[in-house]
């Protein structure tokens, strides 16, 4: 036997605990904790400020075991309606879908998968505007200005639905869905360029096209886009431009969510795997390299800003082809704040943002009924949403208080500082 000759390689086996702590794992391990948190939070706040726990507190000393047992009851039965109220409940699903599947008549299946869809419903501007956010953080821009985009997109797409008439819907649905996208991009192009060219902050300029978007809606509602009546609202868009609902009244979930699915994957392939892609995210990441390496931080940041108008503008026409039909004063539930809290919690990635969206949208769809049924005010939600950005956007709490070791590989810079 020579004594030069190598060892044999060992196989290695793939290790579990490896593969959990690897960086997919690790990049959603601390949103679901902020989640998490921010939830056992609102559940302490919950007990805080309910009538029936202090007066158990009350009575502390007589009956210790009754305090806790009522901490335990508003909390449980605060988050039962909570998640009761966004999901439905399991039970009634299945016997609902039995029913139909022996009788035919699907009105308890449709009843009990009520609350879902709704969920999903609320998810879907949710999904196109945190996706505008989303792309702005990587191309290092802060576009504050979703909202006001948003107000545009909507009557942009209100506009081609209801003025025009005659058309198929194959026809006109596409038309008024590009209507409010090219609403929305015109409103984010203009702090864009304000930015690309004479280096206004994008932030200052968004905040104030938000508030020339919603007074110049309020124009519009009032003036040359008003019904015919007393209310502030325009006409009802074509039947041939409606969103098709996948079932029958009163459920309004629509193909709008398939088609903010849709978005979502284009984005993520626009990102990622394409060349300018790589060179959106390269200038967010490190604009002084881009520059230095041949690529145009002004075509970047006008291109992106329009993009994100865009895709804001495609959440107000999602909202209005699919679910209302028309545009009112103050239509938006502030769809365009959130997605800032959006794009965080899902690390400006197109799948984190879809994910980000579904909770928002169980939690404000639930909201409603934790109100009715349980008696806790809907702000509570507001308070939990706030827990959960604050964790998102400072994880470094969340790391001390789950013991989480800190990874220094494999960071992204979203977006650079006021100075740059």
């Amino acid at each position: 036997m020579s004594a030069n000759k190598e060892p044999e390689k060992t196989k290695t086996r793939p290790n579990l605990a490896k593969m959990l702590g690897g960086s997919a794992f690790q990049s959603l391990l601390v949103p679901i904790l902020a989640i998490f948190t921010g939830l056992v939070i609102g559940g302490i706040v919950i007990a805080v400020t309910d009538t029936e726990v202090a007066a158990a507190f009350k009575n502390f000393s007589a009956d210790p075991g009754g305090a806790f047992k009522s901490i335990w009851t508003a909390v449980a039965t605060a988050y039962g309606a909570l998640f009761y109220g966004s999901l439905g409940s399991p039970r009634e699903i299945f016997a609902g879908f039995r029913a139909y599947l022996s009788t035919g008549d699907d009105a308890a299946f449709l009843k009990a998968i009520y609350p879902f869809t709704e969920s999903l419903v609320t998810a879907t501007p949710y999904i196109f505007a945190g996706l505008a956010v989303a792309i702005g953080f990587r191309c290092g821009l802060f576009n504050i200005g979703a909202e006001g985009q948003f107000f545009m997109g909507a009557l942009g797409s209100a506009y081609v639905g209801y003025s025009i008439t005659g058309l198929p819907w194959y026809i006109h649905l596409p038309l008024a869905i590009l209507g409010g996208a090219l609403a929305g991009a015109i409103w984010g192009a203009i702090p864009g360029f304000l930015k690309a060219k004479f280096g206004a902050h994008e932030v200052v300029n968004t905040i104030m096209m938000n508030w020339i978007a919603f007074r110049l809606s309020d124009w519009l509602l009032t003036g040359p886009m008003m019904a015919s009546g007393f209310r502030p609202v325009t006409p009802t868009i074509q039947k041939a431009a409606e969103l098709p609902r996948f079932f029958s009244d009163p459920l309004r979930f629509n193909w709008g969510f398939v088609l903010a699915l849709v978005v979502a994957y284009l984005v993520y392939w626009f990102l990622f795997k394409t060349t300018l892609g790589f060179e959106i995210r390269s200038v967010g990441a490190n604009p002084d390299g881009s520059k230095y390496a041949g690529m145009s931080i002004v075509r970047n940041f006008v291109l992106v800003m329009i993009l994100s108008g865009g895709l804001a503008g495609m959440a107000g026409a999602a909202q209005v082809l699919g679910v209302d039909h028309w545009v009112g004063q103050g239509f938006s539930a502030g769809y365009g704040f959130d997605a800032i809290a959006l794009a965080l919690l899902g690390k400006s990635h197109p799948v984190g943002v879809v994910l980000s969206a579904i909770v928002f949208g169980i939690l404000r769809s639930g909201a409603t009924r934790m109100q009715s049924m349980a008696g806790i005010p809907i702000d509570i939600i507001s308070i939990i949403q706030g827990l959960v950005i604050i964790f998102v956007a400072a994880p470094a709490i969340i790391r001390w208080l789950f013991r989480i070791p800190v990874k220094t590989t494999d960071q992204t810079v979203l977006m650079r500082g006021w100075g740059k």
